[in-house]
């Protein structure tokens, strides 16, 4: 019911705005975020993720210079070569660390993401806990476990998110963005940084922007992806790729 936590975060922030920073700010934010959490049925393990969100964003600064060039026939060339490369990748394991935000509140953990075809198994772990929750599904529809009340149900990775902890996550689309790849979604506009690898896609009404590169693969890969859709926020900092498995 991710209503709730607007009214909460909205009064809180009003208490802390003259102390922005200040350890009594913080002990208000995880204070109200501990009661609705509690309201929410995911007490304990859910918690640990609002001590390290800032903590996360602020390890998320941009490490790439912001350069939005339009393809030339190189770049574009080099683009294709890709986009065959990595087209038909539908077998891979990812981690990192996941950061979500709707504007008023973030949520910060740990991210195992696998892919096999059309079924995917997403893991979050809570940093302070290490409790976790696991996304899984498939064309016949997702289940999310680790919540207290059991396991829930929806009829896809997208709506079941939303509707039990309001994450507004365009999962369908992220299985190409992550990949630094355009998402069968319709029309796209990809721009790209002077080292000729992606910086920028917009498309689906989201912007995405390519912060880090790992060019120790052939072909590189994406290490740093923030999705934007306001007012939500995904941003994803990859630690390592498992291709093929």
């Amino acid at each position: 019911m991710p209503w709730s936590w607007r009214a909460i975060f909205r009064t809180e922030s009003k208490r802390c705005r003259p102390q922005v920073g200040s350890y009594n700010c913080g002990a208000h934010w995880v204070g109200s975020y501990n009661r609705l959490l509690y309201g929410l049925g995911m007490t304990g393990w859910f918690r640990g993720f609002a001590l390290v969100s800032v903590v996360f964003l602020a390890a998320c600064a941009t490490t790439r210079p912001v350069v939005h060039n339009q393809g030339d026939a190189v770049t574009l060339g080099l683009q294709e070569q890709r986009e065959r490369a990595l087209g038909d990748t539908s077998h891979w394991t990812l981690q990192g660390k996941l950061s979500v935000s709707d504007g008023n509140d973030n949520h910060s953990g740990a991210l195992t993401w696998k892919q096999d075809g059309d079924r995917y198994d997403f893991t979050i772990r809570a940093p302070v806990t290490g409790r976790s929750f696991r996304l899984t599904g498939g064309p016949e529809g997702a289940e999310l476990e680790g919540l207290d009340g059991g396991t829930r149900r929806g009829p896809n990775a997208e709506a079941l998110m939303a509707q039990t902890v309001g994450w507004q996550l365009p999962m369908a689309e992220l299985k190409s963005w992550v990949l630094g790849l355009r998402a069968d979604a319709g029309p796209a506009d990809m721009r790209f940084g002077d080292d000729r690898l992606p910086s920028q896609l917009v498309q689906d009404g989201w912007t995405v922007d390519y912060k880090a590169w790992d060019g120790t693969r052939q072909p590189a890969m994406p290490s740093k992806v923030f999705a934007e859709k306001a007012p939500y926020k995904v941003r994803l900092a990859i630690e390592s790729w498992q291709l093929g498995q």
